[in-house]
């Protein structure tokens, strides 16, 4: 167990030594100062929103749950940038500068080691992606008196997506240098969440092959998946024109859930886990 948490503070240490953190820690308080002068003002002014005609919303709740939603992304967003910071030169990068290779000989073998590496990384990323959503809930809660029926499953599924795309870039550093998989995983990241925007649109212009295509990408891309989960359970008590109208936007509603996509999620991080193994054995140092 010792090497592992040696290599896991390694890890750590040398993600603060080349000011990663700094960047991640400067975009999150921007971010979470400008969320919270969104909440304040939205939640100011919402008992003067009047929807017009016979239209029933319920504006507290299609507001907090479009600003959770919002929140979620820009969560996710930030957590793959911490992700890819901490794992982009795990094996590549290290190889690259000499050393891995006094470490996968002795003291500890190469599967130790990628795996000590990957899951210091998760740790660090599932605090941080928990601790920004449960701020930003908070500032909700605390503004808007709202909060979604199951408050901590949207962030526990917000930690899986980050934690799935720690394992592609572990994946990646397996065989792409360290700016190619840097570039891959943000591509892979960037498809994710476009397809997750298409489907909203054809869901909106009732297209089926649109929202086929959308859902196919959200599969083979599990951490966009788990994200549509999440803003399927903050809006899961609207209901009516309010429900409808969160269902058109790409930060309140969602079209890929249940559970059937979380265990597809866990067999999906395992096995990118084992293949990132089995070609890092298999790679000349």
């Amino acid at each position: 167990m010792n090497p592992v948490l040696t290599i896991m503070g390694y890890g750590f240490r040398e993600a603060v030594r080349r000011k990663m953190f700094t960047v991640v820690v400067l975009l999150t308080a921007a971010f979470l100062v400008l969320f919270w002068l969104a909440v304040r003002y939205v939640f100011g002014r919402i008992g003067s929103i009047q929807p017009p005609g016979d239209i029933n919303v319920d504006p507290r709740t299609f507001a907090g749950a479009f600003l959770l939603g919002l929140a979620m992304f820009a969560t996710l967003f930030l957590g793959v940038v911490l992700a890819v910071f901490l794992t982009l030169g795990v094996i590549s990068g290290d190889a690259e500068r000499g050393l891995l290779q006094p470490l996968v000989v002795r003291p500890v073998g190469r599967v130790t080691l990628l795996l000590s590496r990957f899951l210091g990384a998760a740790v660090v990323c599932i605090v941080y992606v928990l601790a920004v959503y449960g701020i930003a809930l908070a500032l909700i809660d605390v503004y808007g008196h709202w909060i979604p029926p199951f408050p901590l499953a949207p962030g526990l599924e917000l930690a899986g997506g980050v934690v799935i795309a720690i394992a592609l870039s572990i994946l990646g550093s397996v065989f792409l240098s360290s700016t190619a998989n840097g570039i891959a995983v943000f591509m892979l990241f960037g498809a994710g969440l476009t397809a997750g925007l298409l489907g909203s649109i054809g869901h909106a212009l009732s297209s089926p092959t649109i929202e086929h295509a959308s859902r196919d990408v959200a599969w083979a891309l599990p951490f966009e998946a788990l994200y549509q989960d999440g803003l399927r359970i903050i809006s899961s008590n609207a209901s009516g024109v309010t429900g409808f109208l969160l269902q058109l936007g790409p930060f309140g509603g969602a079209f890929v859930h249940g559970w059937g996509v979380r265990i597809w999620s866990l067999g999906y991080l395992c096995a990118a886990l084992a293949l990132a193994v089995f070609l890092f054995k298999r790679r000349d140092l």
